[in-house]
């Protein structure tokens, strides 16, 4: 990790100790800024399953530092497999684009241990409510701060987001997943390529998905997709005989999600703002740009955005932070607005299911092969950009 650097006198207010929080809080303190992360709960901990990680977001863990530790906790896949009523359609390799699998635990330990190095100050159980354009954050606690910059980092719900009006369009889509972790089972899957991704479709007789993803030599990432309206496929705990029924295959790693506590089924959801910025106040992640998880990208973008936010803030003038954000903004909201696009259209019509779809439609590698480190990044030709 990197030593903490001298002081430019500068300081942030961020709301929520999630991916896109501790991305910002890291690379401005790593800038020289004095950070102060806010997160209601009282414990510093990641919810949900697996994850997968692409260039964009590997290449913001080499600038905070920590490719090594990330390194040491995940794995590439052999392939990226889609297989279509029990048939493989497609085993896609990326052509040696970086990209890698690992628990969402485990990234927001490494993210976490970043920002402390740093010299990152984060407050438990301590809740944002409210923010102001001017650069200020009210507590729950009735407490005003005042900052150069605020970021808002708090999820679908955010407070910051929503105290201020930013104008937003939500979305639902009529499918969903159950997320878990459960162990590998690989001895007990027996013959087969179980150290790929694979993307299980059945569309008859009726729609249910399983995407599995190892993240290690130990853990595997599930995710089981069923329709909002689908009762039966959507019911946590899960309906062992119903799922095994579709994926007998899967058999063992059904039977440990069918006993993991507390599971909870979520429902595709699109987040479309107005504007990204407010002033001195800039919203990055699914406080920004929620999107559906059929490209992956849900993290990637988040973390990339984030990085840049901390960029342009720390290049603003005095007295120039607004129009520094609004074009950090006008740079590199098209990225994530093609990618929010293109997952909502794929998870609407479900055309995963026919895989290649990353071969084929080179564009959905589109914010995977960006390079939010790179300095020249909008300078050099967008091959991608359509």
């Amino acid at each position: 990790m990197r030593s903490i650097v001298e002081p430019n006198g500068r300081h942030a207010e961020v709301s929520g100790a999630g991916f896109a929080g501790l991305t910002a809080a890291t690379a401005l303190a790593q800038r020289g800024w004095s950070v102060t992360v806010h997160e209601k709960g009282r414990e510093l901990r990641e919810q949900g399953a697996g994850i997968v990680l692409w260039h964009n977001g590997l290449r913001v863990l080499d600038a905070l530092g920590a490719t090594e530790a990330i390194m040491a906790n995940s794995m590439t896949p052999p392939y990226y497999e889609t297989r279509k009523q029990g048939q493989s359609v497609s085993r896609e390799d990326f052509g040696g684009l970086p990209w890698r699998t690992l628990t969402r635990p485990y990234l927001h330990k490494v993210l976490l241990d970043a920002a402390l190095a740093a010299g990152v100050e984060i407050r438990t159980g301590s809740e944002v409510v409210a923010a102001d354009p001017s650069g200020a954050i009210t507590l729950a606690s009735g407490e005003v701060r005042r900052a150069d910059l605020v970021v808002g980092a708090d999820g679908v719900k955010s407070q910051v987001r929503d105290s201020i009006g930013f104008e937003q369009e939500r979305l639902k889509s009529r499918d969903g997943i159950t997320r878990f972790l459960v162990p590998r089972h690989k001895a007990e899957l027996g013959p087969g390529e179980w150290d790929n991704v694979i993307d299980f479709w059945n569309l008859e007789p009726r729609y249910l998905r399983v995407l599995y993803v190892p993240c290690n030599d130990d853990e595997l990432y599930i995710a089981l997709g069923a329709p909002r309206a689908d009762e039966e496929g959507s019911r946590t705990p899960i309906n062992l005989e119903l799922w095994t029924s579709a994926y007998p295959e899967l058999a063992p790693v059904l039977r440990s999600a069918a006993v993991a506590e507390d599971p909870k089924y979520y429902g595709y959801e699109t987040t479309m703002l107005e504007s990204w910025t407010a002033g001195r106040v800039a919203l990055v992640g699914d406080a920004a740009h929620a999107m559906c998880p059929a490209l992956a990208q849900g993290a990637g973008c988040a973390m990339a955005n984030a990085y840049t936010l901390a960029a342009a803030a720390t290049e603003a003038d005095a007295g120039g932070m607004e129009d520094s954000l609004l074009e950090w903004e006008r740079l590199e909201r098209p990225y994530t607005d093609r990618c929010q696009r293109r997952s909502a259209d794929y998870a609407a019509n479900r055309q995963m299911s026919e895989g290649n779809q990353f071969t084929d439609v080179p564009e959905n590698l589109e914010t995977a092969k960006y390079d939010p480190t790179d300095p020249h990044r909008h300078a050099r030709t967008q091959e991608l950009v359509p």
